[in-house]
């Protein structure tokens, strides 16, 4: 099986965010990057996928800057084979991300799954895996929480609002997004860490997949920092005067009551 996994590298989640000077974006000076937790999971679930199949391969994806090939080599680390960096800047949107992605896989001799978080961290979008399979004509099934393999497909079990869950089956190819839950990630051992640096990076242009900056739908202009939470206070006296302040305070300061 041709076996492919698609991350995003973010910021960690404990970086303090500062804007930049234009405020159309995050000053990245100094911000500590990590793999998206929940493609952490679409990596996980490749490496099994490939190692019930002999002679499969699990090759890891990802479009941005240079300082993606970072979040590339943890996947390596992990046990991927190999990875393709497509190089996009820093403010490619979601659309011209996902065009890349699959363009990128369009130049790929064949591919049977390819395994991605059901979001990034950062955005929250859950936009891109829905976008590849799109571009690729190929089913999605997202937020996917545990897999069946059959000869012709997979059975996924999803997660729907309300708590509770549903059945899909899909054929191949076919794109899985992976929630919270599918598996338990594991960690790069020592020795893989030091193998992934001979692993082959293979790095496309835009042009090298069919994309370019007429691919960006989406602008952002005027970030803002959310506002600094006020100081909480404490409400002194017996139980019945605490109780009688509280209403007041909800009912005259927090207008919610």
């Amino acid at each position: 099986m041709n076996i492919y996994v698609c991350i995003k590298q973010v910021p960690d989640t404990e970086t303090k965010i500062k804007l930049n000077a234009d405020q159309n974006g995050i000053d990245t000076t100094g911000i500590k990057w990590i793999v998206s937790p929940y493609d952490e999971l679409a990596i996980e679930e490749a490496l099994r996928l490939r190692d019930k199949n002999p002679g499969s391969t699990a090759t890891v994806v990802s479009a941005g800057p240079v300082r993606v090939v970072e979040a590339m080599r943890t996947a390596l680390a992990m046990g991927a084979d190999s990875a393709i960096h497509v190089d996009l800047p820093e403010s490619a949107d979601n659309n011209w991300v996902a065009k890349s992605i699959a363009g990128a896989l369009k130049k790929e001799s064949k591919f049977d799954v390819i395994f991605t978080g059901k979001e990034a961290i950062d955005d929250g979008a859950a936009q891109v895996s829905q976008l590849v399979a799109e571009y690729l004509g190929i089913p999605s099934v997202t937020v996917v929480l545990g897999t069946e393999y059959l000869p012709s497909g997979v059975r996924c079990k999803r997660e729907i609002e309300g708590g509770s869950f549903e059945m899909v089956e899909a054929s191949f190819p076919l794109l899985i997004a992976a929630q919270k839950g599918l598996n338990e990630p594991r960690y790069a051992s020592l020795p893989n860490i030091m193998k992934a640096k001979k692993k082959e990076v293979k790095t496309l242009k835009p042009s090298d997949v069919g994309t370019s900056e007429a691919d960006q739908k989406i602008r952002y202009k005027n970030f803002q920092l959310p506002p600094p939470k006020q100081a909480g206070k404490k409400i002194s006296g017996d139980p019945a005067a605490q109780a009688k302040e509280l209403v007041r305070l909800l009912h005259e300061e927090a207008k919610v009551v």
